[in-house]
């Protein structure tokens, strides 16, 4: 096995979340197919990624719907590494991502909290160099 391919995503709504994540947090919309179903099918990956990507996945029942937003039990659930973390940081401030905490340098690196569209927890995060 490779690699992880794709991360599914409870959302509400396909079109906002793809605002939310083209639009506020720089990810590329790789595909947006209609489905049979009246579903779609809605890729997105970070800009510049090339293995692992995020299904957009609208809830098709009430117990699925009550899980958008907290799919991982209220903990940060995704990780999102970057190269540049004072300028992806500041992009998505700019943007109006929501930080739940001032960026943290540890031992592995610098970090910091955000919620999605739906207020599921994310660390951005730059690991410490191991060179």
């Amino acid at each position: 096995m490779a690699h992880l391919g794709l991360v599914a995503l409870l959302v509400r709504e396909y079109d906002e979340a793809i605002d939310f994540y083209v639009g506020d947090l720089g990810f590329e919309l790789l595909e947006d197919t209609a489905r049979p179903d009246g579903s779609r099918w809605v890729v997105v990956r970070p800009a510049g990624a090339r293995e692992t990507a995020v299904l957009l996945a609208r809830p098709s029942s009430a117990e699925q719907r009550a899980r958008v937003g907290d799919q991982t039990g209220g903990r940060v659930g995704l990780f999102l590494y970057t190269e540049d973390f004072a300028r992806d940081h500041a992009r998505m401030v700019a943007a109006g991502v929501r930080f739940l905490e001032e960026p943290r340098h540890e031992a592995y690196g610098s970090v910091a909290v955000f919620v999605d569209l739906y207020g599921n927890r994310w660390d951005l995060l730059q690991p410490r160099s191991t060179e």
